[in-house]
């Protein structure tokens, strides 16, 4: 192999492999010198690829953990294992990996090819996944379309449905993705309107980058905390009130909210008070499945919630 990028592309797919290679065997898939191996190992190495060499009569190399992610080199079924693994993390918002999910499928589908892209989005149709409590569900093509229009940044055009039904087209500049974990939201300086909004990326449909490139405007505050604070001013939102028995195992989204002590026979009990948004019974499946006793103290509406939950569970195991 003479086309020395295309070896040294050849050479780090074999390397991914977690194994060990001798570099007789490498010369051999390759067809060239064993002197020529090691002078590419050490291209890649200045590339920042940890490549780690043994001693002994033919020696061996293999790719190792280093400081930094380098680049990877995948082979078309790898390719698509990942592709439809971060459309199914990006589409439900798993906690902890929801943004990071479409920051890399927007990556990965930039680049992907055609015959590929195919490939995911048969296998995607031919999969059912389980919605989530409140039914809202987001197509990850959707995602990643606004996303590169994010990473633009370039203005997009959609069709947007609102809470009460109406249909608008929307033409805005889009500033950030922000996922609460149940639903995604997108922060975008709405052109028409000359004012910030916040839109749920679930209504969203038929998005379309224009080409137009813009420079971003200064939000007046993090995006995270414009959207939290459109909700708190929704007519869906609501106070949450519950007691947890142990403050460890709570997870990120319960944690942050915590207001302190709530007694309990070791003191180690706490109270979380926050805002939702969600569904009463979408929310109270959710602090269910956190895994630690607790106690719903308000609003009623959720109390109610749980109590319902709690009798078709008891139902379900035939108590």
């Amino acid at each position: 192999m003479t086309d020395t990028p295309a070896r040294l592309l050849s050479l780090l797919s074999l390397l991914q492999t977690p194994r060990e290679w001798p570099g007789s065997e490498l010369a051999e898939r390759l067809r060239v010198s064993a002197r020529t191996i090691r002078r590419d190992i050490d291209r890649l190495r200045e590339l920042g690829y940890p490549v780690e060499a043994t001693l002994g009569a033919e020696g061996g190399y293999r790719l190792v953990a280093g400081a930094a992610m380098p680049p990877l080199v995948l082979d078309d079924e790898e390719a698509v294992a990942i592709a439809v693994g971060l459309r199914a993390g990006a589409g439900h918002a798993i906690e902890g990996v929801e943004e990071a999910s479409v920051r890399a499928l927007a990556k990965l589908e930039q680049v992907l090819p055609g015959r590929l892209r195919r490939r995911v989005g048969a296998l995607q149709s031919a999969t059912v996944a389980v919605a989530r409590g409140d039914g809202a569900s987001v197509d990850p093509r959707t995602l990643t379309a606004i996303a590169s229009a994010v990473a633009g940044p370039e203005r997009l055009r959609f069709a947007y449905r609102a809470r009460d039904g109406v249909d608008s087209r929307r033409l805005v500049e889009p500033y950030r993705l922000v996922s609460t974990g149940s639903r995604w939201y997108l922060v975008a300086y709405d052109m028409e309107r000359e004012d910030w909004r916040t839109f749920r990326v679930d209504r969203v449909s038929e998005p379309g980058a224009t080409g137009v490139r813009f420079a971003p405007r200064g939000l007046p505050m993090d995006a995270e905390e414009f959207v939290r604070r459109g909700l708190r001013g929704g007519e869906s939102a609501y106070p949450v009130e519950v007691t947890f028995s142990v403050a460890s195992g709570l997870p990120e989204w319960v944690a942050e909210h915590v207001v302190g002590g709530a007694g309990g026979a070791d003191g180690a009990a706490v109270r979380v008070r926050f805002e939702s948004a969600d569904s009463p019974e979408w929310l109270v499946a959710r602090l269910a499945l956190v895994g630690v006793p607790f106690v719903v103290h308000g609003p009623e509406v959720l109390v109610e919630a749980a109590r319902a939950l709690g009798a078709r569970l008891a139902e379900a195991a035939g108590a």
